[in-house]
């Protein structure tokens, strides 16, 4: 599987953070399983990525300072998940999709959006048209269903006017629609229509007369058109979705309002999101937002019941600690939409407070480390009985971790974690506490689990390896509110890990 392109700028940064989800929520559909959601979802972002890049890079050689009319980012992506379904289903990777799909990609529908420009859905030429903020503004608003107040503020506007302008731009849309419409290739009995359909969707009180409701119930091109020049009746989220991204268009319409009624799409800081980019791990059930409450309920009373246990290491501490880790795995994703699985919440880990994580790693650590187990604890049998805890702390670490925010923005940032280790490794596991409540979002060069404050990485399977004063880097999105100090507490495969300055 592809790893997702690290972020060049704080741009690329926002926009994995911003839309992750909602490609993932779209892959989801388009595929099978869970793991093959992610693979599709992380190579459509990358092909996203690389598209806007080149753009980005053609804009400038031109020298005119103009960028060339696109979709807005959101659409843009989904329409790269469609085109990397496509071209597995090519290449022999078919299976993995949905049956649905497949049938759909091999029909004159999904030909429509690779053809001839003036012969593709009138939306998706409409959309395209428009300046990039105005298509922003409405998608946002009409298909990923968020409030006005979230749109207003993740673009800039003044929430007072978000409304008013919106209204604008949808006027704007259907004259787009409108002229795109006229210059479509039609047949005459198509045109003779052309006018009267104008004239019927501009007015709400209009009533469609009888031999051009027939006509539209026969003709694909003009009950698209219907559909995107008629503003009034609600209608006009469906013709975007469908028009612009083709096959579960409607589907997805659906899940991004279920996610946006639970306050849990758009990049949202305060709900427990999943980021999907840790391949390999088990696929999870899905329950729903009453699932998530419950085990939200449990996971609290659960680590408060851990934090009043005894740390000595006793054969009770660990059956809990074994316990407790057994639960791993648990999920939290709405059946509706699918999130970024990077932020999973365990469900019976203790370690998400900085005094608890020996109490929860107590069952993986070898015998022979029982001295680091009992460090900190005055109730140890062994800090009592051989000043294991005074010997551990005057233990050189054995790593050195270097910590960076490489780029901050309202609610989120990028850091870059770099680790030194004097001894080879067969692979790794760098574990950290936040202070101030960051989540963790998105992961590159590695994978992760977050239990409150605590989060643990993993290398991936290309990077285990780590040669003796030999060096790993590893790279991620966090979301923030308030405060966002620098990590703390860092263990290497559960040793103590020296943090550099």
């Amino acid at each position: 599987m592809p790893d997702l392109p690290t972020p060049q700028n704080a741009a690329e940064a926002a926009l994995l953070s911003e839309c992750w989800d909602a490609v993932l929520s779209y892959a989801d559909l388009c595929t099978s399983g869970s793991a093959s959601a992610t693979r599709l979802a992380t190579e459509a972002f990358t092909h996203g990525i690389d598209e806007l890049r080149a753009a980005t890079a053609a804009s400038k050689s031109t020298g005119t300072g103009r960028r060339a009319l696109r979709l807005p980012r959101i659409p843009l992506l989904l329409a790269s998940v469609r085109t990397v379904a496509a071209a597995w289903e090519t290449s022999g990777l078919g299976h993995r999709l949905d049956p649905d799909l497949r049938l759909w990609l091999h029909s004159d529908k999904a030909a429509r959006y690779v053809g001839p420009p003036l012969h593709r859905p009138l939306a998706l030429r409409g959309l395209r048209d428009m300046q990039e903020p105005d298509a922003v503004l409405l998608w946002l608003a009409e298909v990923e269903s968020l409030p006005m107040s979230a749109v207003a503020r993740r673009l800039g506007l003044d929430p007072a006017a978000a409304s008013s302008e919106l209204a604008q731009v949808r006027a704007l849309f259907r004259d787009r629609c409108h002229r795109n419409h006229l210059d479509t290739p039609m047949d005459a009995h198509c045109r003779s229509y052309a006018r009267l359909l104008d004239a019927v969707t501009r007015s709400p009180s209009a009533e469609t007369p009888e031999d051009l409701s027939r006509h539209m119930a026969r003709c694909v091109e003009c009950a698209e058109a219907a559909a995107c020049l008629r503003l009034h009746g609600g209608g006009l989220p469906a013709a975007l979705s469908s028009g612009v991204i083709g096959w579960g268009g409607l589907a997805y319409l659906e899940r991004r309002r279920r996610a946006a009624e639970a306050g849990m799409s758009g990049g949202r800081t305060d709900a427990a999101v999943d980021t999907g980019l840790n391949e390999g791990k088990p696929v999870r059930p899905r329950i729903g937002r009453t699932g998530i409450l419950v085990t939200a309920v449990l996971v609290s009373a659960l680590a408060l019941t851990v934090s009043l246990m005894p740390f000595g290491g006793s054969k009770g501490d660990d059956a809990n600690a074994a316990q407790g880790e057994s639960t791993d795995g648990q999920s939290v994703a709405d059946p509706g939409p699918t999130f970024p699985s990077g932020s999973k919440t365990k469900s019976g880990s203790g370690t998400g407070t900085a005094g608890s994580p020996a109490v929860a790693d107590s069952t993986s650590r070898p015998a022979g480390n029982s001295d680091q187990e009992a460090q900190g604890e005055s109730s140890s049998p062994a800090g009592k009985q051989g000043g294991a805890k005074g010997s551990t702390k005057s233990a050189a670490p054995d790593c050195r971790v270097k910590y960076e925010i490489v780029s901050e923005w309202p609610d989120g940032f990028q850091a870059t974690v770099t680790v030194t280790s004097t001894k080879a490794l067969a692979t790794w596991s760098l574990g950290w506490t936040f202070k101030d409540g960051q989540r963790v979002g998105q992961m590159w060069d590695g994978t992760f689990t977050q239990d409150d404050s605590h989060v643990t990485a993993t290398a991936a399977d290309y990077n285990k390896t780590v040669a003796a004063n030999g060096t790993f880097t590893f790279g991620f999105l966090g979301s923030w509110t308030g405060s966002n100090s620098a990590a703390r507490n860092f263990t290497l495969n559960k040793a103590s890990c020296q943090a550099a300055g």
